[in-house]
């Protein structure tokens, strides 16, 4: 008899991605990936994007990616406060007592998450959502493998960091070394880089190029200013302010989807040639064409700031996850930080005084920290554990008082 197992078609591999829209970068780093699966194995994968907060999760976590904006703009005292003491490997009594209080709302949510969405893999691109996971996932009697794609640069947050998982994919090398202060194991973790759409290294231009399809002048030193899709920050005094120093250069000012700002901008009376946009989808031709890039310290702008070669001038971060990727730009001679309007315009204008070759300079070492074919490698090593077969579950213990499960990697107890 003749085996025709081999021939039969096999059905796609399911890989489920978790995030929340608080913050752009999540939703960012999933989707690059997921563009990469696709363009790689085609009908062979199917992926769900899924807003764990948004869509199954309680009030008033359900409201995250509403209140997160306001959260970092008008409570930065208490997210900082609330980040640095969360962030160690054995949790606060307070901590402790919080996350216990709120499983039980959660862990409906969850459950129901991963009965309505079956699948190969899990991969998590959110912090908050790896150890609530695997509390629910480890009361299955198998579960599918789970990745976790670490989408913070340098200050990456014990939430990150669950030792159950897999695997754990981290963009740099302080990442790694944070990874191995919260007991992960070197062989689960990989660095390879924070993952960039496809689409961003395909879209680059030289610089005439870029210039001549934007319209640009071609002699001046452009200086590209970014706050983000929303257009958030200091974007309007920032542009204000290297506009009064009447400098030999020409700006490029992204207000994203703030109107009001755009509208602003676009009654200033410029001094030099000023282009004003709003939401854009044509990135990296603005940073082919530009020689300085002014942003606040996001993980994927930085990523796509040196992936272009594109020294910048970091004007805000929020305070603990992106505190790092600060001091990871000034230590490789990348770029400076410069808070505030006016110490950004003194920035802009000793960069425009100073000898070519230093601008040069720091545009090569951005470069060197860039890693283009990371979404390639996340892509393979996804491709790789959602072919594994699923993880067998430890035997459910017995009820009283050993019914009680360590929460992953944290130090509490939580009952059934």
């Amino acid at each position: 008899m003749t085996d025709t197992t081999s021939s039969e078609p096999q059905p796609p591999r399911r890989i489920l991605f978790l995030f929340s829209d608080t913050g752009g970068g999540h939703r960012a780093a999933a989707e690059a990936v997921i563009a990469a699966l696709e363009q790689k194995y085609g009908d062979a994968v199917h992926c769900e994007l899924i807003d764990v907060f948004r869509s199954y999760s309680p009030a008033p976590f359900k409201y995250a990616p509403e209140l997160y904006p306001i959260w970092i703009k008008r409570g930065k005292l208490m997210w900082t406060l609330g980040y640095h003491m969360s962030d160690r490997r054995g949790q606060p009594r307070m901590m402790t007592f919080l996350v216990r209080s709120i499983w039980r709302k959660f862990k409906q949510g969850l459950d129901r998450l991963f009965q309505e969405h079956p699948s190969d893999l899990i991969v998590s691109v959110h912090p908050l959502f790896n150890t609530l996971a695997m509390v629910s996932l480890r009361k299955l009697p198998q579960r599918p493998p789970f990745v976790t794609i670490v989408t913070d640069l340098v200050s990456t947050h014990a939430f990150w960091f669950n030792r159950h998982v897999e695997r754990i994919l981290v963009p740099t090398e302080p990442a790694y070394e944070r990874g191995l202060k919260f007991g992960i194991m070197p062989e689960k973790m990989r660095i390879t880089g924070l993952p960039v759409h496809p689409r961003f290294a395909s879209s680059l231009l030289s610089k005439p190029d870029a210039r001549a399809k934007l319209g640009w002048d071609d002699k001046l030193i452009t200086i590209l200013l970014v706050g983000g899709g929303e257009g958030m920050g200091p974007l309007y005094h920032i542009a204000r302010r290297i506009n009064a120093l009447k400098l030999p250069c020409q700006l490029a000012i992204v207000a994203g989807r703030n109107e009001q700002l755009r509208d602003n901008l676009n009654h200033v009376a410029w001094n030099q040639p000023t282009h004003v946009y709003g939401f854009v989808t044509n990135m990296p031709e603005l940073m082919a064409g530009a020689d300085i890039l002014v942003t606040k310290a996001g993980p994927g702008t930085i990523s796509e700031a040196c992936m272009a070669g594109l020294p910048m001038i970091i004007s805000d971060h929020i305070p603990g996850q992106e505190y790092g990727n600060v001091s990871y730009i000034r230590e490789h001679n990348a770029g400076v930080y410069a808070r505030g309007p006016e110490r950004v315009a003194q920035v802009v204008q000793k960069w425009l005084t100073e000898a070519p070759e230093q601008l040069r300079a720091r545009a090569e070492n951005a470069r060197k920290l860039a890693r283009p074919n990371a979404v390639w490698e996340i892509a393979e090593e996804l491709w790789h554990y959602a072919n594994q077969a699923p993880v067998p579950q430890p035997a459910k213990p017995k009820r009283g008082s050993a019914a009680r499960r360590r929460f992953p990697r944290f130090g509490f107890r939580l009952r059934k």
